[in-house]
């Protein structure tokens, strides 16, 4: 009789160590822990893409290389001809493929802690070794330890999110630049947020070889497309285009991003909404003692605040969903973040905030 194998004499050891990635239900909550813009698109946009699906042929297999999508993300992101585009179903596959791609035997892929956390998972996933550097207490790059570990380790890839995910920060640019000069390796700039910070590197793609710029639609309104894109030298993305599925970007995510595209100026106008409740966000947390609110460029907010798991069930029981960063690294110690909903969202979350620690003191 044959003795079947149970899971764990055949899975990887690393991968029997992970715990799967959490997506908390939210029906019926006031959903602000995921960065998603809370915004619909208005009606006449949404007319437009059911007329465009209905007579979409799914029964058969969509443009392999989605060239009519790349031309329009081309000109709405004013992505230069010099670069080619790799389209990824969302920015996770695109990790993915870069980590499948370049994991040689003892190869490191490195970033900065707290970040994206798909950067480690990931890593774990394509079984390539995961080097990752401190940042600041005020999460600010510390370069001088980036730059010693690049030269012990020397990574074949390092990923910079811009601004950072979960802390929200701009990292120094100057400090950027000195990393993408002192590694042999490339450098991937995850701007999924840059819709909401008035920083890219775009424009610093034709002077560096080894600089790969990775963007996303989610933030910006289309986050259930799930698409997302990286820009470089067509040397690297040739190379990366053999680890891509074939048909990864569906028909539909393909017909609506770019029906959307062609209305740029609605998802801007969003944008800048949201960057307004950030501020207002922003001040009202700032006024509450005992409450640290760290700077953000991005569609969510920071804070630390003294026994934020507690609080954090408080709004989870009042249907306020945010994100509890309490546990996850040393430096989010006590860290809550908040993505920026709607005006009303907002409203109910500052007052229900403001209930519980009036209720706790």
């Amino acid at each position: 009789m044959i003795n079947f194998y149970h899971p764990d004499q055949i899975i990887r050891p690393e991968i029997l160590e992970l715990s799967a990635y959490h997506v908390p239900p939210a029906t019926g909550m006031i959903k602000l822990d995921a960065m998603e813009n809370p915004y619909p698109l208005p009606l006449v946009i949404r007319d437009e893409i059911a007329q465009l699906t209905a007579n979409a042929p799914v029964n058969r297999y969509p443009d392999a290389s989605a060239t009519q999508l790349k031309a329009t993300l081309r000109q709405a992101l004013a992505i230069s001809d010099e670069m080619d585009i790799l389209l990824g179903n969302g920015s996770d596959e695109i990790i993915q493929i870069i980590a499948m791609a370049l994991a040689r035997p003892g190869a490191v892929l490195m970033s900065v802690e707290p970040a994206f956390v798909m950067f480690r998972m990931i890593a774990a996933f394509a079984n390539i070794q995961y080097v990752g550097i401190p940042l600041q207490k005020n999460f600010s790059l510390d370069l001088e330890t980036m730059l010693a570990a690049i030269a012990e380790h020397k990574p074949v890839v390092i990923f910079l999110a811009y601004p950072n995910n979960p802390t929200g920060n701009l990292f120094d640019p100057a400090a950027i630049l000195s990393i993408i000069q002192a590694t042999s390796g490339i450098v991937v700039v995850d701007e999924a947020y840059h819709a909401f910070a008035d920083a890219s590197f775009m424009d610093k793609l034709t002077q560096y070889p080894n600089l790969l710029l990775m963007r996303t639609l989610s933030k910006s309104g289309l986050a259930g497309l799930r698409l997302g894109l990286l820009i470089g030298r067509s040397e690297w993305l040739v190379q990366l285009e053999k680890v891509r599925l074939p048909y990864n970007i569906g028909i539909m995510t393909q017909l609506i991003a770019e029906k959307v595209l062609h209305h740029t100026a609605v998802l801007s106008a969003q944008a800048e909404a949201i960057k307004l409740e950030r501020t207002k966000m922003r001040t009202f947390l700032g006024t509450i003692a005992n409450i640290e609110v760290y700077p953000s460029d991005a569609n969510f907010i920071l804070f630390r605040i003294h026994a934020a798991s507690q609080i954090f069930q408080a709004l989870k029981q009042r249907k306020i969903l945010i994100k509890n960063l309490d546990g996850t690294h040393p430096l989010l110690e006590n860290c809550l973040r908040v993505t920026v909903g709607t005006p009303d969202e907002n409203a109910q979350f500052c007052t229900t905030l403001h209930t519980i620690l009036s209720e706790t003191i």
